[in-house]
């Protein structure tokens, strides 16, 4: 073994994990490597098991891993391995999935406990329900499963914004900011509609009043993106529909305008409700109301 790794038949991946041939291994054999140096019951967690589950799109430089609460592998650590431990491995392990790895709920929650602002946390919600990886319903059920669970309540009541179709940060904060606060009528996030021959998604369409609040969260767009904007906003006027679009700062400390530019304009289009100033002393839509 010795003289086959010194010649580079033979490569060491892992301390007391080798590769029988040269070359770069591909990233499942790194991972093995990783989970035969973390011992017996390791699993594939957090940033990398959301590498798993499609929730990234590029793998971190570091393997994260989760091992029995009653093991210490690698006291000192163990080089390009984050390790955490866990007294409910055998709940939180997919059940088929190799190399072995959390459940795609799971991993979320464990993104959710290790988050370091609440956007952040909602983002790997938006990240799992919009692109299909799991259900609003099996998160709930997996958040029930934990003694302990970092903003339950409030991820409880995201859960249902994610569901309903708010399925990004922003649209997050429209609903909670805007929408809500100042009694606007509920918006139907991802709205779909007929495009030439494909659909579109609008963000929070007023269909009764054809009027829609898109939201873009990227300060300065490349030119073509630009155009792309354009065309659907021409195309949402063809088809009587008015758009408004806002930003981060919109949805910030400029979020009492954007309601009251919505409700002016829901009004304007028909709406007879009537908008509310929130608690802040200087909220705009008081000047409307």
């Amino acid at each position: 073994m010795r003289n086959r790794v010194g010649s580079g038949r033979w490569q060491r991946l892992q301390r007391g994990v080798y590769a029988a041939y040269s070359g770069e291994p591909a990233r499942e054999t790194v991972l093995w490597a990783a989970l035969l140096r973390a011992g017996p019951d390791a699993v594939l967690s957090h940033l990398t098991a959301a590498e798993r589950h499609g929730l990234v799109d590029e793998p971190s430089s570091l393997i994260t891993i989760s091992v029995p609460a009653s093991k210490r592998p690698g006291r000192a650590g163990i080089p390009g391995l984050v390790i955490h431990r866990s007294d409910a491995i055998l709940r939180t392990s997919h059940p088929a999935m190799l190399p072995p790895c959390t459940r795609v709920e799971d991993t979320v929650l464990d993104l959710i406990e290790a988050a370091r602002t609440f956007d952040e946390a909602y983002a790997w919600i938006c990240r799992a329900i919009g692109r299909r990886r799991t259900t609003a319903d099996r998160i709930r059920l997996a958040m029930a499963e934990r003694k302990k669970m970092r903003w339950r309540r409030v991820i409880a009541m995201a859960l249902g914004d994610a569901e309903g179709g708010a399925l990004s940060v922003l649209e997050y904060r429209y609903v909670h900011r805007v929408e809500r606060p100042h009694g606007l009528p509920v918006a139907r996030r991802q709205a779909r509609i007929r495009h030439g021959t494909g659909n579109r998604y609008l963000d929070n369409l007023y269909e009764e009043y054809g009027v829609c609040a898109e939201l873009d969260g990227t300060p300065a767009h490349p030119a073509d993106e630009q155009w792309r904007d354009k065309r659907r906003d021409n195309v949402n006027a063809v088809n009587g529909i008015v758009t408004l679009r806002f930003g981060f700062l919109d949805l910030g400390d400029r979020r009492c305008e954007t309601a009251a530019a919505v409700a002016t304009l829901l009004r304007r289009r028909g709406w007879t409700g009537t908008a509310r100033a929130c608690p802040s002393p200087t909220c705009a839509v008081r000047a409307i109301s």
